[in-house]
């Protein structure tokens, strides 16, 4: 398969991409070759290769899900722009 300026064109629409004609050129010939090496892994002979789910045999060690406290109030509060005694202070964003 051989793409042509008008495949690039196109694709650079959908992509929101402009190319001068020496980076269209640059593009084509990259397109080109990286099609010609998918063509090529075509040919290997992979019928008796069991799919793979993961690359390796490891599984996911997760730990436990443990609650636990590590800002206290006082923590939270201490680096608030304005606060009062126990909350936040925001700007108003409801008007009446």
């Amino acid at each position: 398969m051989q793409l042509d300026l008008s495949t690039v064109d196109r694709l650079a629409h959908l992509a929101r991409l402009e190319f001068d004609d020496a980076t269209k050129a640059a593009m084509l010939n990259d397109m080109n070759r990286f099609l010609e090496f998918a063509e090529k892994l075509n040919e290997l002979d992979i019928d008796a290769v069991e799919p793979l789910i993961y690359m390796n045999d490891q599984t996911n060690i997760l730990r436990k899900d443990e609650v636990i406290q590590d800002v206290d109030h006082e923590g939270a509060l201490k680096n608030a722009p304005k606060r009062d005694s126990d909350f936040f202070r925001v700007p108003k964003v409801i008007e009446k």
